[in-house]
């Protein structure tokens, strides 16, 4: 919303009316300008940030997935580890039964 300048009634009588209408309207225009400055130049920030934005969650993302795949690895190392004695064992208990029965 623009702010309208204004000035005091005595700058209307000392200079006049046709002098200080066009003094307010320049500081109306100048304030018109430096608004559209600062909205270009606010749009052209937030354009660097979200494309900067958008390459680091990309770069997050493919850490993330890196990490998430060793972790996998991992854990399948685990279960592989564990899953064998078990089964060994089951087999080993199985292989008794039979064999005594």
């Amino acid at each position: 919303m623009p702010v309208t300048a204004k000035l005091s009634r005595k700058f209307y009588e000392t200079f006049g009316d046709e002098i200080a209408n066009e003094l307010v309207n320049w500081f109306n225009a100048v304030d018109d300008a430096y608004r559209s400055d600062l909205k270009e130049l606010n749009q052209l920030n937030f354009a660097r940030f979200d494309a900067k934005l958008e390459q680091r969650l990309a770069q997050f993302e493919t850490k993330l997935e890196q990490h998430l795949a060793q972790l996998e690895r991992h854990l399948m190392r685990w279960m592989v580890g564990l899953l064998v004695p078990t089964m060994l064992g089951v087999i080993g208990l199985a292989v008794g039964v039979f064999l005594r029965g």
